[in-house]
C-alpha cells in the first residue's frame, strides 16, 4: 500500500510540475510582450480577452495549425529531433528542483515532500541535463542545411562552453558553504531569515551566476545565436510551426528554470525572508521569488543592447572566468581560516 501511495503521488507531483510549467511558459511571454510593450511606449497583447490574457493560448492554436516544412537539403531525422531535444531537456531541469517543504495530508499520516526527486547530486544532475539541452540548438542548426542556421548553432556551441566553466566555478562557493550537493541541503542551509540566505555571504557569485544564466539561455544581451539583424533568426530560422514553438518553449521554460535555481542557491529557495511570515506556504515564496527574477530577465532584455561576438568571448574567457576564479579562491580561504 505504501508503494502505491508513493506512486501516486510522484505521478500527481508530476502532472502538476508539467501543468504548471506549461502555464508559467505562456503567461510569462504575455507578460515579457506586456512589459517590454510599456518599455517602448506600446500597449503589448490587448485584443485577445480581457488585458490580452487569452493570447498565449491564440498563439498557440496558431502555431498548430501551421503548415510545418522541412526543407529538402535538411537532415530530415535531426531536423525533427532537435527540438524535441531542447524541450524535453528543459522540462526535466525542474526534477530535482525542491519548490516547498513538506506537508502531511490531513486525517492521514501520508507526508508529501514538495520535489519530485531529492537526489544527492541534484547540482551536477541540472549541469548535465542543461548541458544537453544545448545539443538541441547546434543539431537544429547543422541540420537545417541553412548557412545562417549552421552559424547560430557554432555561436551557441561556443558560447555555451564560454559561459558553462564561469557559471560551474560560480556555484561551488555555495558548495562550499552548505558542503552539500543536494538542492534541499543547500535551501536547508539558508534557514533562519534572509540574513542567512547566500547571497550575503555570495554576493559576486550571485552577479556571476546571473550573467552566466543569461548567457546559457541565449537571451539579450548574449542572444548571438540567433542574432536577427545579422542571421536573419539564426539557428531556428528553418523552422516552423510546432517545431519552431518547441525551440520557443524551451528557451522560456530554461529560463524559468535559471529563476529557480538561482531562488535555491542564493535566495533560500521555499523559505520566508522573516519566521514570523513561516504562516505563507513556502509554495508560495519560492513562486514570488521566480516571479521577481523572471521579470528582471524580461526588464533587462528591453534595457540592454546586443553584444558583438567578439565581445561576448572576450567576456566570458578574460574577465568572467577569472573574477570567477578569484570568488572561490576567497571563499576556500575564508571557510579554511573559519574552520
Amino acid at each position: 500500500m505504501q508503494l502505491l501511495y508513493l506512486l501516486i503521488e510522484m505521478i500527481v507531483k508530476c502532472i502538476a510540475v508539467f501543468a504548471c510549467l506549461m502555464l508559467s511558459f505562456c503567461y510569462m511571454v504575455w507578460l515579457e510582450r506586456k512589459v517590454l510593450g510599456h518599455i517602448q511606449v506600446r500597449f503589448g497583447p490587448n485584443r485577445c480577452g480581457p488585458f490580452g490574457l487569452l493570447q498565449p493560448f491564440s498563439d498557440g492554436v496558431k502555431a498548430f495549425f501551421k503548415e510545418d516544412l522541412v526543407p529538402g537539403r535538411s537532415d530530415k531525422a535531426v531536423f525533427v529531433l532537435a527540438p524535441m531535444i531542447s524541450v524535453i531537456s528543459a522540462i526535466s531541469l525542474f526534477a530535482v528542483i525542491p519548490f516547498g517543504n513538506q506537508f502531511t495530508v490531513p486525517g492521514t499520516d501520508w507526508v508529501v515532500r514538495l520535489r519530485i526527486a531529492d537526489i544527492d547530486i541534484g547540482l551536477l544532475y541540472i549541469f548535465a541535463i542543461a548541458s544537453l539541452g544545448e545539443f538541441g540548438i547546434v543539431l537544429g542548426g547543422w541540420s537545417s542545411g541553412n548557412k545562417y542556421g549552421l552559424i547560430g548553432s557554432l555561436r551557441a556551441a561556443a558560447q555555451m562552453i564560454s559561459y558553462e566553466v564561469a557559471l560551474g566555478l560560480c556555484v561551488i562557493g555555495v558548495i562550499i558553504l552548505s558542503q552539500s550537493l543536494r538542492l534541499t541541503d543547500i535551501v536547508n542551509h539558508q534557514s533562519g531569515g534572509f540574513w542567512n540566505w547566500n547571497i550575503w555571504y555570495q554576493p559576486a557569485a550571485f552577479v556571476f551566476y546571473i550573467i552566466c544564466g543569461l548567457a546559457e539561455i541565449n537571451r539579450t544581451p548574449f542572444d548571438m545565436p540567433e542574432a536577427e539583424a545579422e542571421l536573419a533568426c539564426g539557428f531556428n530560422i528553418e523552422y516552423s510551426s510546432m517545431k519552431f514553438a518547441l525551440f520557443f518553449m524551451a528557451e522560456y521554460i530554461h529560463t524559468i528554470t535559471i529563476a529557480a535555481v538561482a531562488v535555491t542557491l542564493f535566495w533560500g529557495g521555499w523559505q520566508p525572508p522573516f519566521r514570523f511570515l513561516d504562516f505563507i506556504p513556502g509554495v508560495v515564496w519560492f513562486a514570488g521569488k521566480v516571479f521577481i527574477f523572471c521579470f528582471f530577465f524580461i526588464w533587462q532584455r528591453g534595457t540592454f543592447p546586443r553584444l558583438r561576438y567578439d565581445q561576448i568571448m572576450k567576456f566570458g574567457w578574460k574577465i568572467l572566468l577569472p573574477l570567477t576564479l578569484i570568488n572561490l579562491l576567497i571563499t576556500g580561504l575564508v571557510v579554511s581560516l573559519k574552520g
